[in-house]
């Protein structure tokens, strides 16, 4: 329906007021907003979603499933067959379920563990970037340095976090560590 009859969405100013006025409420219930899309009591936040904030490792089972798996060497992205009758006769035929698998280059590790800890308000600690992508922290420097330039985080060696401005702001925030790509002329 959505798709034939659009809402009329509202402007920038419309929707920075709604976020305030959303936060405010929550905040004098006791929540917070812990994510960008996320409000919680403390201690009462998702862990489930903040396995994938973090860039945690998930098993997907069933039509559509998508897994994260991290090993010694490497990164791999799955996704199972999306419809069940298709996913169902594999499994009976003792098929390999997987319709697509992806090795994570190094710039895409980096890439996606931004654009998944930095929906987190209060950041994350450096260590984790290292432990999750198997990569050193330099490895996105450049693009640290960038980012807090603009005033869209804040890094003191110890932890990494979005400003007010950098969460308002977070796909200019997370386009800075798309990794780059070359275009075939």
């Amino acid at each position: 329906m959505f798709h034939r009859f659009p809402p009329n969405l509202p402007d920038d100013e419309q929707a920075a007021a709604m976020q305030d006025m959303i936060e405010q409420t929550t905040a004098s219930h006791q929540y917070r907003n812990y994510e960008t899309s996320a409000f919680a009591q403390a201690g009462k936040e998702s862990r489930h979603n903040m396995n994938y904030w973090l860039f945690g490792d998930y098993l997907g089972i069933g039509a559509g499933a998508h897994s994260k798996i991290s090993y010694a060497d490497k990164i791999v992205r799955q996704m199972r067959y999306k419809q069940p009758k298709e996913y169902l006769v594999k499994a009976n035929a003792a098929e390999s379920l997987i319709q697509a698998q992806q090795i994570l280059t190094p710039a895409d590790r980096g890439f996606e563990f931004m654009m998944n800890a930095l929906r987190l308000n209060g950041g994350f600690e450096t260590s984790v970037f290292r432990e999750r992508t198997g990569l050193p922290i330099t490895a996105v420097q450049k693009q640290l340095d960038e980012a807090e330039q603009r005033g869209l985080l804040v890094y003191d060696h110890h932890r990494i976090k979005p400003t007010i401005l950098g969460r308002r702001f977070l796909n200019d925030l997370l386009q800075i560590f798309l990794p780059e790509t070359t275009n075939p002329e």
